[in-house]
């Protein structure tokens, strides 16, 4: 399999996968119905871990490509206003 030189949409893209696994840990979180408690923290550690892989990813690759800053996830945003 051939890797991808990055780019911008390469990256773009990656910010749409953030942004819906912050919508699927939300929902998880609040809405998803579990027979346990311990059930949901393993489904929303799941979805955290590969999100964190997402984000990684995308760090990784904003310091070679540029990008729009409106098109980072809402997540991304916050973190980086408060820094």
């Amino acid at each position: 399999m051939q890797a991808l030189p990055p780019s911008k949409y390469h990256l773009k893209d990656l910010y749409h996968e953030i942004g819906f696994y912050d919508r699927k840990i939300s929902y998880c979180q609040n809405f998803e119905k579990f027979d346990s408690e311990d059930e949901r923290s393993r489904a929303v550690e799941k979805l955290a871990k590969k999100r964190k892989n997402l984000v990684q990813s995308a760090a990784a690759m904003a310091s070679v490509v540029e990008c729009d800053p409106k098109q980072l996830p809402d997540s991304l945003k916050n973190a980086a206003s408060s820094t």
